[in-house]
């Protein structure tokens, strides 16, 4: 592995959750929050659990970045990474739909949750395949 990319990835891919997390419940979310603003914490103690929140997006990216280095970076394709990130995105999405089915949400954001994590997916896909890049001698299977 190269440790000074996988360390390069995990920051930018941390920085692409941060921002496209953002992105989606501080802007395009924010009025549907404010709908459903019994089901949330307050903004006060949401603030005070912001640590927690930068810890869950830090290990967001380094599982994401060292299981891509580790098992897909070999084949080196955009389309690969693409993939890998789809496939991510679905597998950390499928808790929403398990949310949902406990949680009293409406649906409709459940489903905007869904397609935004999927597409959020793609993206860190993306992100990693042009920051991370496996030495030359790694990016050939080991026999």
């Amino acid at each position: 592995m190269n440790s000074k990319r996988l360390i390069l990835a995990i920051v930018a891919v941390f920085v692409g959750v941060w921002v496209t997390d953002f992105l989606i419940h501080g802007v395009w979310l924010k009025s549907t929050y404010a709908e459903t603003m019994s089901l949330w914490r307050p903004e006060a103690e949401m603030q005070g659990h912001m640590g927690w929140l930068m810890l869950g997006q830090f290990i967001i990216a380094a599982t994401f970045v060292v299981l891509y280095a580790k098992g897909f970076a070999g084949m080196a394709c955009l389309r690969c990474a693409c993939l890998y990130g789809l496939f991510m995105g679905l597998f950390s999405q499928a808790t929403t739909l398990i949310t949902y089915a406990v949680q009293p949400f409406p649906a409709s954001l459940a489903v905007k949750w869904f397609v935004a994590g999927v597409v959020q997916g793609v993206l860190m896909g993306v992100i990693v395949f042009f920051v991370y890049k496996p030495k030359p001698e790694e990016s050939k299977p080991k026999e």
